[in-house]
């Protein structure tokens, strides 16, 4: 499969070059080609490279047949960067999970979302996560560490490859909190972005809110659309639900937002998790549109997907409703976001607690 990208570049990358033992995904076309003249190759060979690599979906260079033979056998050991697929699970509506075993042996979660006319991957940032939300089956699993760009990379590629077209969308909705491994996650979407042809509108990342990091973001000035799970109406809330709260304040984290609206020109989604009697009763609702109210912005309430760990429920269709109603009603923007893919454990987490070890 030849895909050619489309796409506008990030002005402000931050990629290294490329040394000996560093996987040659997540690097750029320029860097493929020094690497390839540094093999005693020529330097159009850089290019073939960065086509297989990113377009056809090499995972090593024995499978790049335009190369000499020879030289192919040479760089057998040469470090590509692809994961292997360790369990894939696919639900009636065609939305597919897949746990990735990384060179470490570490185990992430993966998600292709298709519809018609789009295919959307959600990608991890993390091995688990730290964060501790109390909803959350990922945060229960606790932390184990960063990605770095390619392993990120990688599930793009693992999904676009195995559903055999083009992915349109991605969203940084997996496993961990994308603005804690910030360097790894703008390394990974200059990639996606120039070097795999995915538009930065077409990129979602979604973050809890860190202190300073919104900010930061900004000041890249992309155009990403920026997600913020907020989940809460109030700080003493927000609190019982996501301990980071108690050092990132809500007043904190609107004043970031607001400054990121104004510096990027781009508005805000905000997540908010419905979880039946604990967030979703009217006069949460009313507290959240005053909460937004004064800048451009979207929230999409997200009914909760139980998962066995805690006994949150999800709220009935009349209390959905009701609180769309609410925020309607103030003028907020907004829309309910089910989950794709409920039989094959969609929260995220729960398949990979379920299947990593064996």
């Amino acid at each position: 499969m030849s895909l050619s990208p489309k796409a506008s570049n990030i002005n402000s990358p931050v990629i290294s070059s490329p040394v000996l033992d560093s996987p040659l995904l997540g690097q750029s076309l320029e860097s493929l080609t020094t690497w390839v003249q540094n093999q005693g190759q020529p330097a159009y060979r850089g290019r073939q490279l960065h086509q297989w690599l990113y377009q056809k979906g090499a995972r090593s260079l024995q499978d790049i047949t335009v190369f000499p033979q020879a030289w192919r056998q040479e760089m057998a050991q040469v470090n590509i960067g692809r994961s292997t697929l360790h369990y894939r699970a696919i639900a009636p509506d065609g939305t597919i999970k897949y746990l990735l075993q990384l060179q470490d042996g570490a185990i992430i979660e993966t998600v292709g979302i298709p519809t018609a006319k789009r295919l959307t991957v959600c990608v991890s940032s993390q091995v688990g996560c730290p964060m501790g939300c109390d909803f959350c089956a990922t945060g229960k699993g606790g932390f184990t560490r960063h990605l770095q760009p390619h392993e990120i990379i990688d599930q793009v590629l693992t999904v676009q490859n195995d559903f055999g077209r083009r992915v349109s969308h991605i969203v940084f909705m997996g496993m961990g909190e994308p603005l804690l491994n910030f360097d790894a996650v703008l390394n990974a979407l200059h990639c996606l972005n120039k070097d795999v042809g995915i538009g930065q509108r077409q990129i979602t990342v979604s973050t809890v809110g860190i202190a300073k990091r919104i900010r930061q973001l900004a000041q890249v000035k992309l155009q990403i659309t920026l997600a913020v799970s907020l989940h809460a109406s109030n700080q003493p809330l927000r609190e019982q639900l996501i301990p980071s709260a108690l050092r990132y304040a809500l007043p904190e984290l609107m004043d970031e937002c607001r400054e990121y609206v104004k510096l990027t020109g781009r508005r805000i989604t905000f997540e908010y998790i419905l979880l039946g009697g604990v967030n979703d009763l009217p006069q949460h609702a009313l507290e959240l549109a005053h909460l937004l109210r004064g800048f451009q912005n979207h929230v999409n309430l997200i009914p909760y997907n139980p998962i066995s760990e805690v006994d949150y429920q999800r709220p009935n269709g009349q209390r959905i409703q009701q609180f769309q109603d609410i925020l309607t009603q103030h003028h907020i923007a907004v829309s309910v976001r089910y989950s794709r893919g409920l039989e094959a454990n969609a929260a995220c987490g729960q398949l990979r607690a379920s299947r990593a070890t064996e």
